[in-house]
């Protein structure tokens, strides 16, 4: 059997999802210099399937989907599982979770009141995302032992709050003004 290039990105995708479930398991028994290589590779697994759909117009209506679902499902476990150990407040976690099923939940009224729509993510979004994996990244850094500046962990918490406050506020203005105009 003889398996396509353009299906490049889609294995890629599919190895990140899988890559969840050990990552968070070493991060929760204490693993962390694993937890933080399987982090990376989860990462450049993202990097290299974007850049391969871009570059060899190798996109899929599964990639469309997969990709972003696969990039939040890594970044809810990570504050899950940071959160579980202690590094994050409680609250921080419902912020963030919080704030995707405001977006979901709004999505899906859209779709079902007013019709298809295509959601793009806005650079507050991807603002925030980028965000939220900085201030991960550097936790999950510093439980690997490698030197990082207190600091950065507790502005790190009220920087992902306010993002994911401010970008979540953004998306129910622009959605809703959306709706509002269809209407």
């Amino acid at each position: 059997m003889k398996i396509g290039w353009h299906l490049i990105p889609n294995v890629l995708t599919f190895l990140r999802i899988l890559l969840i479930i050990p990552f968070a398991l070493a991060l929760l028994h204490g693993h962390d210099v694993i937890a933080l290589i399987l982090f990376f590779i989860a990462g450049l697994s993202d990097g290299v399937d974007g850049f391969l759909a871009r570059r060899f117009n190798w996109r899929s209506r599964f990639g469309a989907i997969a990709d972003p679902l696969a990039d939040k499902a890594l970044l809810v476990t990570t504050y899950l599982v940071l959160t579980i150990i202690g590094q994050f407040p409680w609250w921080l976690f419902a912020v963030v979770v919080g704030r995707d099923i405001v977006i979901v939940s709004g999505a899906t009224a859209y779709h079902f009141m007013l019709g298809r729509y295509e959601m793009q993510p806005s650079l507050l979004g991807k603002l925030n995302t980028l965000v939220q994996i900085v201030v991960a990244l550097a936790v999950v850094i510093s439980l690997a032992q490698w030197p990082m500046p207190d600091a950065v962990h507790r502005v790190g918490i009220w920087l992902v709050a306010a993002m994911a406050v401010f970008s979540g506020l953004h998306y129910v203005l622009l959605w809703g003004l959306r709706a509002w105009r269809a209407k």
